[in-house]
């Protein structure tokens, strides 16, 4: 039997781990799916050597499984692992894993069938924690850890509506030779956008470059989903992008280093900094003086874990524990200017999206604060950009836990699929920017 260890922590964690365990059993249950060690070919995930150059290069494929399909029911598509290549924030090429699903349901919409590149909210750090993975399995169970594939119904409605979809695992993700550079601007919005290129190169498809383009994630996702909209005119101007949905869009790491801060998703400050220290040695030597035994054990023990597991480690700590002069990072990145610029260079907003795009944050998001989303939106009015701006009124606060921050991803999904599905037939929308500003 798989052995995961979880820490011993406040009464929210000891609920929040039944609640989630009763929940991922029930789903297992109803739909068919059981707990499985990852199934890819035992180096799929092991990059080459050399890479082949250029950028959304097909690297290797394999055939693999979709999860959680119900019982009795056809499966909505068939799937491809792929591995293809990136350009990360240092300019050097970098591997990249991901999935393609072509559906097997036909495009009744208009034009030819459009492909939906779409980004993931937070896994985790760890390898077992990869998109591609819990695709194919729901939970992806490696050693003690354990990946969950809770972006399964998003994908397999776009599926539904016959729309292609790929799906990036982001740098490092997955692939065995570096750790994930978690909000990592260019880094995610790279690995979005040449996911895109990688899925038209494949054979066999039903998609063609003709096909419209659309980016979709929420969270982390739409942190990337966001930074691939406004890279793509500059990175990508091929593709024929048509519209990006970004959800709840850590758009201002700094502001999100301070709303996260004692929360059940405490831990996700330790995936941001470790995605941004590789490029920045700056921030590894103030690490060494300004970070306590306790704060550098943390950073190094969520470069293997999911999510599930640095909730259970460091859910609703504080990271003033970290840090040997008892403040919060946001505090310490607040009066060091040096430490702060390269938080600063992960800013969502300062380059124009040429495309429309729909901004849509919880106005009591308790983990990824709306008023930087909110400023995302403007930052783009700003320069003239096609912006929907979609507040998502929220009464009551829900104190840390997640549940503001969650909720909209699965309320609005379907809304939000209508709305980028009309942009992939080319129906125009008028952007709200003039009412921005009157808007909570």
């Amino acid at each position: 039997m798989t052995r995961i260890t979880l820490l011993e922590g406040t009464p929210v964690l000891r609920l929040t781990r039944l609640v989630t365990t009763a929940a991922a059993g029930a789903l297992v249950a109803a739909l068919g799916a059981a707990p499985q060690a990852g199934a890819a070919s035992a180096t799929f995930y092991d990059p080459p050597a050399d890479l082949p150059a250029g950028q959304g290069a097909i690297v290797r494929t394999e055939p693999m499984k979709l999860a959680l399909t119900l019982r009795g029911l056809y499966l909505p598509g068939n799937a491809t692992r792929i591995m293809y290549t990136s350009t990360d924030e240092a300019g050097e090429p970098a591997a990249v894993s991901g999935a393609y699903i072509e559906p097997t349901k036909k495009w009744r919409g208009t034009g030819p069938r459009p492909l939906v590149a779409v980004a993931a909210g937070t896994q985790g750090q760890g390898d077992a924690c990869a998109p591609s993975k819990t695709l194919e399995n729901f939970l992806n169970v490696e050693g003690d850890e354990f990946g969950i594939g809770y972006e399964i119904p998003s994908i397999y409605d776009f599926l539904n509506r016959g729309i292609a979809v790929v799906l990036t695992d982001y740098i490092g993700l997955g692939t065995t030779d570096r750790v994930h550079t978690y909000t990592n601007r260019l880094d995610m919005g790279h690995a979005l956008l040449d996911a895109a290129r990688a899925a038209l190169k494949l054979p066999n498809t039903s998609i063609s470059q003709s096909s419209p383009v659309g980016l979709y994630g929420y969270s982390q996702g739409g942190g990337a989903a966001g930074s691939a909209a406004e890279l793509a005119p500059s990175y990508a101007p091929e593709l024929n992008l048509k519209g990006a949905y970004a959800g709840a869009p850590p758009a201002n790491l700094a502001e999100v280093l301070k709303s996260a801060d004692g929360t059940d998703l405490t831990g996700v400050i330790a995936y941001a900094i470790n995605g941004i220290t590789p490029y920045h040695p700056e921030l590894q030597s103030a690490l060494d003086t300004l970070a306590t035994a306790e704060g550098k054990a943390a950073l190094e023990k969520v470069k293997t874990q999911c999510i599930g597991g640095t909730l259970f480690s460091y859910g609703f700590q504080k990271t003033k524990k970290w840090t040997t002069t008892g403040q919060s990072l946001y505090d310490i990145l607040k009066t060091n200017p040096e430490l702060r610029a390269p938080v600063d260079a992960q800013r969502i907003g300062r380059l124009k999206p040429a495309v429309p795009v729909q901004v849509l944050t919880g106005t009591k998001d308790d983990i990824v604060d709306h008023a930087q989303a909110k400023q995302l939106a403007k930052d783009w009015c700003d320069q003239g950009a096609n912006i929907t701006y979609t507040p998502v009124i929220q009464i009551i606060p829900t104190a840390g836990t997640a549940l503001n921050h969650l909720t909209p991803m699965i309320t609005r999904l379907g809304a939000t699929h209508d709305w980028l599905q009309d942009r992939l037939e080319g129906k125009s929308v008028r952007s709200n920017c003039g009412s921005l500003r009157l808007l909570p």
